[in-house]
């Protein structure tokens, strides 16, 4: 099979190249950067430089690689966030996720390919009440908090153009492991280390974890599987903040987590920082297990950052 991987040289991208190769399959990878060519090539890929919003440059990327699937794995986050500036931070990746998803459907079709896998995250769900995991059958957040709101409709409306192209959307869970935030050379490691991560609140807010090496092999499994529609991409225990932070602080060898009241943390954290840290909410992975035959090689965080964080 013949895959066309935009993005890949990211996180998960990087991680996909190799597994789609010893699979057997023909990988064209797409980069916006001609300093990542010899690494993609020594990897085994056919590299290709596009900026992915030049449509011409990647309709002719595509016509020439004709594939027989695109995995759209487009983002530019920055290696530390600022939860009080989120939408700064996120304003090239939002502009991937609109206007560079639009761009790459647009040529994949122009190329005769119909199939296309492409990265979301669960923090696209409408909040539920306290302590829900969502499934996918629960409604996407049309509404999402203001400092939240940019992204959040980026979010809402990549799903919408992948799901109207027929394509597959894997919402992937709270990256940790190599290469990731999370993880010991991490920017959010880092903070944890320092001590600069508390807890706020009562930390009730739900994440749900993916290890990266987890969440490159579910978007392989999600190949075999031709139907359109979304899946949870992340590992079989929800995690609280009070539990997950001070579990990460140990992993690390690092002091017990500072805790601090929302209101004192609003200035430091801002209102997305406080909404993730108390209200977020966490997924099920049940679907993508029993449709697209996949188990994560970690199934609790509680393990994985015991042993996976690199």
């Amino acid at each position: 099979m013949k895959i066309f991987l935009a993005g890949a040289t990211g996180v998960i991208g990087s991680r996909l190249v190799p597994m789609l190769l010893a699979d057997g399959h023909e990988v064209t990878g797409m980069t916006r950067s001609p300093t990542k060519v010899d690494t993609l090539r020594a990897a085994g890929a056919r590299p290709v430089v596009a900026d992915a919003f030049d449509a011409p440059a990647v309709t002719r990327a595509l016509a020439d690689a004709q594939p027989d699937i695109v995995i759209n794995q487009l983002t530019a986050i920055p290696p530390r966030l600022d939860p009080r500036k989120i939408a700064r931070d996120f304003v090239l990746t939002d502009r991937l996720r609109t206007e560079g998803t639009r761009i790459l459907i647009d040529a994949a079709h122009a190329a005769g390919t119909r199939r296309m896998i492409a990265q979301s995250i669960v923090l696209v769900y409408a909040p539920g009440p306290p302590g829900t995991v969502h499934t996918e059958s629960d409604p996407v957040n049309v509404n999402p908090h203001k400092s939240y709101r940019q992204t959040g409709g980026a979010l809402v409306e990549l799903e919408r153009q992948v799901l109207a192209a027929g394509g597959r959307v894997l919402r992937y869970g709270f990256f940790y492991g190599p290469g990731s935030a999370i993880s010991r050379a991490g920017s959010i490691g880092a903070e944890v280390a320092r001590r600069r991560l508390p807890i706020v609140g009562g930390g009730a807010g739900v994440w749900s974890f993916i290890h990266v090496e987890d969440a490159a092999r579910a978007t392989v499994a999600a190949l075999a599987n031709p139907t359109s529609g979304a899946y949870n991409i992340v590992d079989d225990e929800p995690a609280k903040v009070a539990e997950w932070i001070p579990a990460l602080a140990d992993a690390l060898g690092a002091p017990r987590p500072m805790r601090i009241p929302s209101l004192l943390a609003r200035p430091l954290a801002g209102g997305y920082g406080i909404e993730t840290m108390t209200k977020s909410q966490g997924a099920s992975n049940a679907l993508a297990k029993r449709e697209l035959g996949w188990q994560p090689s970690f199934p609790s965080w509680r393990e994985g950052f015991r042993r996976g964080l690199g």
